[in-house]
């Protein structure tokens, strides 16, 4: 498209804004094949379809959003919640390229509650609504499956798939099948159990599917009662079994308190690409519907947007009339039929706690399902994350670690580890005996390490890392810039990792000030620097132990006269320590090493004692 067409086709768009109402409404963007490309709602349509073309676009899919408009309708509605409704069922019905993308689930199981004479209770996934009443999905499938085998305990329905009807029962079409002998069904198809003690089990399943456990514990407990008082003891018995096992199921289910009933909670986590939200629906104090479900983003949506498109989706999903809905911050009220809640504490800040806890579980598991498919791109992601962090001009595909080992300055030594991709490069390490500090000094022993390994790096042409991280604080980091800038003149960033008093890692440390980096200990990017900080250390330390041991062993047999280096290593190759070196009989000694030299060292060991 050529200048002034482009020019042309903006002055003939913002015609059509200029006669836009300023009322509540859903706006439709067109592309030049008359293809829905976006759908918004507004407030006012005028004021927030003119924002597109009214100013320059810092997002880039904004703006190529805007580049690709060449028709705008639009349709007004009473009230905001009703463009909030209208829009998410043009989305739904349109999915337009540029609208966050619901990813709902359908893959979930449900249970259905089948519309047959003698109705069956089983999981599926495929949904109609004519066969049956369905409960779920649930995104948690061993909750499904506890309901399932608490109504199986209770409610022994049948399982096969025979045709019953009450034709078929007065002609007495069916016989028992194995399901009734071993006590999984009460054969109703033979009338060994009635149709109306069949039918009132599968309501009463049908109440704990829809969460109304107290209520049907109430019933059972009124019931036993009035057959205790009939002194029909046995019969009391059967429902106290029954009672029991709903009890424990409830103990086991998130029941959160007896004062809450239909209540709808909602939490939301997000990053670049994708926000994932939880729904929990409580009824008598139990959860009763729990759902997480993605939206994938277009247009960078906030978080509050997504959260308030998310409330509409699931109360029009589950037809919930719930009088109020609890939410992590405020959102603004766009309706008056619920009431929005923020908790501070209390029973309702338990449940969005719950409701939290699900959501991060949920991005937990799906980030590690992507990882599993494809391990490159979690190296990717944990390399760019780190690059947004600290603002690197480059992806850190190699990241280089230095530590200090000695004990009062004594065979000080250093290691270097190499993490490439993410990945120790254990090739690339290197170990470092240190040579022009003496006594205990870690700062200028870090500086002499530094510069063995960089200006060796520059001589040989070697690659230089995209981020140096040091195992300390901002004293580390200042004398390895010292090295690095002032020095070599090399231009690599440099990071430290600082401990608390309890000798963990806690803080991320970045820049010149040095300023704390805000990362969540529990995140997988600072599960990753702490690994680069603990082996570094191992590294270290495992050098320092082998060269002290070493020093140790060599100092004892070095003082015996007429043993030579060579008589050494073959003594400590076959017996392993001083020690057994002290235990070995003349004739052991004798015929590893030969009778004079064996001698010599047996009387020196055995002659002081």
């Amino acid at each position: 498209m050529t200048k002034e067409e482009n020019e042309a086709r903006l002055e003939r768009l913002k015609v059509i804004v200029s006669s836009l109402p300023e009322k509540p409404g859903c706006y439709q963007y067109f592309d030049e094949n008359g293809t829905i490309i976006y759908v918004g709602k507004a407030k006012n349509l005028k004021r927030r379809v003119y924002s597109y073309f009214s100013k320059e676009h810092d997002n880039r899919k904004t703006a190529i959003l805007v580049s690709k408009i060449r028709d705008i309708k639009y349709t007004v509605v009473n009230t905001e919640e009703d463009a909030l409704l209208l829009e998410n069922n043009l989305i739904k019905e349109w999915n337009p390229r540029y609208n966050i993308l619901l990813k709902d689930g359908k893959t979930y199981p449900s249970i259905v509650v089948t519309n047959e004479f003698l109705p069956r209770i089983f999981q599926t996934r495929k949904i109609n609504k004519k066969f049956g009443t369905y409960f779920g999905p649930y995104s948690h499938v061993p909750t499904m499956y506890a309901l399932l085998d608490l109504i199986k305990n209770l409610y022994p329905l049948r399982r096969c798939h025979e045709i019953i009807t009450p034709e078929s029962l007065e002609k007495k079409k069916h016989k028992e099948c194995l399901e009734y002998h071993i006590k999984n069904c009460k054969a109703p198809c033979t009338g060994r159990q009635s149709v109306e003690e069949y039918l009132q089990n599968v309501a009463e399943a049908k109440e704990i599917l829809k969460g109304n456990t107290a209520e049907l514990q109430r019933k059972m407990m009124a019931k036993m009662k009035e057959l205790a008082a009939e002194l029909k003891f046995e019969e009391a018995e059967i429902i106290k079994k029954k009672y029991i096992l709903l009890e424990n199921y409830r103990s086991r289910s998130e029941v959160v308190s007896n004062t809450l009933h239909n209540i709808d909670v909602f939490n939301i986590e997000s990053d670049q690409k994708v926000a994932y939200i939880n729904f929990l629906h409580v009824t008598n104090g139990c959860i009763n519907k729990a759902f997480t479900f993605e939206y994938e983003k277009r247009m960078q949506e906030t978080d509050e947007e997504l959260l308030v498109m998310g409330i509409v989706e699931m109360r029009q999903r589950y037809g919930s009339e719930s009088k109020e809905v609890i939410v992590p911050f405020p959102v603004e009220q766009f309706t008056e039929n619920f009431k929005l809640t923020v908790p501070q504490k209390g029973d309702k800040k338990v449940l969005l706690d719950l409701s939290r806890q699900n959501v991060l579980q949920y991005k937990k598991d799906r980030l590690s399902q992507a990882d599993k498919l494809n391990p490159e791109q979690k190296t990717t992601r944990l390399m760019k994350e780190l690059q947004d962090a600290l603002q690197l001009p480059t992806l850190p595909m190699q990241i280089e670690c230095f530590d200090n080992s000695n004990i009062s300055g004594t065979d000080a030594v250093a290691g270097c580890v190499v993490f490439k991709k993410c990945k120790p490069s254990k090739a690339d390490y290197r170990k470092y005996i240190i040579k022009e500090v003496q006594g205990p000094d870690d700062y200028a022993s870090m500086q002499e390490v530094v510069r063995r390994r960089y200006k060796r790096a520059m001589e040989e042409g070697s690659p230089l890392p995209d981020l140096i991280i040091t195992d300390g604080g901002k004293g580390q980091m200042e004398v390895v810039r010292e090295v690095v800038e002032d020095e070599l003149r090399l231009n690599i960033p440099i990071a430290g990792l600082a401990k608390d008093d309890k000798h963990r890692t806690n803080e991320l440390l970045y820049g010149f000030p040095q300023q704390v980096i805000g990362l969540k200990t529990d995140s997988a990017l600072f599960h990753l620097l702490t690994q680069i900080q603990d082996e570094v250390h191992r590294y270290a330390i495992t050098f320092h132990r082998d060269k002290r041991s070493k020093h140790q062993i060599a100092s004892e047999l070095d003082s015996i006269k007429g043993i030579g280096p060579k008589t050494k290593e073959i003594l400590l190759k076959k017996l392993h320590s001083v020690k057994r070196i002290k235990e070995a009989e003349l004739s052991q000694l004798t015929e590893l090493i030969g009778e004079s030299k064996a001698e010599v060292i047996y009387n020196y060991f055995h002659s002081e004692g």
